[in-house]
């Protein structure tokens, strides 16, 4: 029996899930069958041991190996192919270290967009296009904190005009809209709508052979471009989404509208971003701490 396509089938067919999650679980599973040959009557603690002591996989990724195959033996057990689960009698407990998310600064960032204040018509048909394309999708991922699968994904259609607004594809296919608030950003976006009509294809952002600009295509750009401004810091895109929130959150933004934002799932997830934010802290210190009143 193909356990494994029957329940990545059962998944489709029954959960909202995105495309990278059914290969992260069909990835995870076809490593625990190869490790484990009886698969109704596994054992569960000798696989977490080989991700453990022999492959040295991160608490992150044993946790998320475990998840998988947690979901894979409820639906074994739902359909009554066993009678017990293997994880009945097992807890895991690991020891996460919270990682603050890495940021920008805003003189790096001023950076960034410095390298699109060029002339125009100083460079070949081609670089134009080249740097319209960059300018909308730098400045868009700076002003909007989208991540860069949410910008890989965005078509002509999602572009709604006469509001500023695009509408996003987020994870877990959750849609949202979010409002361009800086002019120059919607001003460089417009500018990449008109040369796009040139094209068939209704992505936005397409690299020179009109094919969808992958995320892989975005990390690439991005590199170009802290080269050119000539920061040295080993950042990536994810480093714009972080810089976003933590200073929307900075500068009074409330915890809850930054999370819609986001589209986080969770305001969980947003608040480890306020860890980050030192300005109000530094505010509060310097006018209550009552150490600043003492010889």
């Amino acid at each position: 029996m193909n356990y494994l396509t029957n329940f990545i089938n059962y998944l489709q067919t029954t959960k909202n899930l995105s495309e990278k999650t059914f290969k992260a679980y069909s990835c995870d599973l076809k490593q625990f069958f190869v490790f484990e040959k009886n698969i109704l009557h596994p054992d569960i603690c000798a696989f977490i041991s080989y991700l453990n002591k022999q492959l040295r996989l991160k608490d992150t990724s044993i946790r998320r190996k475990i998840i998988t195959l947690k979901n894979f033996y409820n639906y074994l057990l739902e359909f009554e192919i066993i009678d017990s689960s293997p994880f009945k009698k097992l807890k895991f407990r690991f020891k996460q270290e919270r990682k603050l998310p890495k940021t920008l600064t805003i003189i790096e960032i001023s950076k960034i967009l410095k390298c699109f204040d060029v002339d125009l018509a100083t460079l070949s048909s081609f670089v134009q296009k080249e740097y319209i394309r960059d300018a909308a999708l730098l400045d868009l991922l700076i002003c909007t904190g989208i991540r860069i699968g949410e910008a890989s994904a965005l078509s002509i259609d999602d572009i709604i005009l006469s509001e500023r607004t695009l509408l996003i594809h987020g994870k877990g296919r959750k849609q949202r809209l979010i409002y361009i608030s800086s002019p120059q950003t919607w001003e460089r976006l417009k500018n990449l709508i008109k040369e796009r009509k040139n094209f068939n294809d209704k992505h936005l952002f397409v690299n020179r052979y009109g094919q969808p600009l992958s995320i892989h295509g975005i990390e690439n750009i991005y590199k170009k471009y802290i080269k050119m401004a000539q920061i040295t810091t080993k950042s990536t895109p994810h480093y714009l989404r972080h810089t976003f929130a933590t200073n929307l959150l900075a500068n009074g933004a409330d915890l809850r509208s930054v999370q819609e934002i986001l589209g986080h799932a969770s305001v969980a997830t947003t608040q480890i971003y306020t860890e980050v934010t030192t300005k109000r802290k530094k505010q509060v210190l310097e006018k209550y701490n009552y150490r600043n009143k003492l010889l």
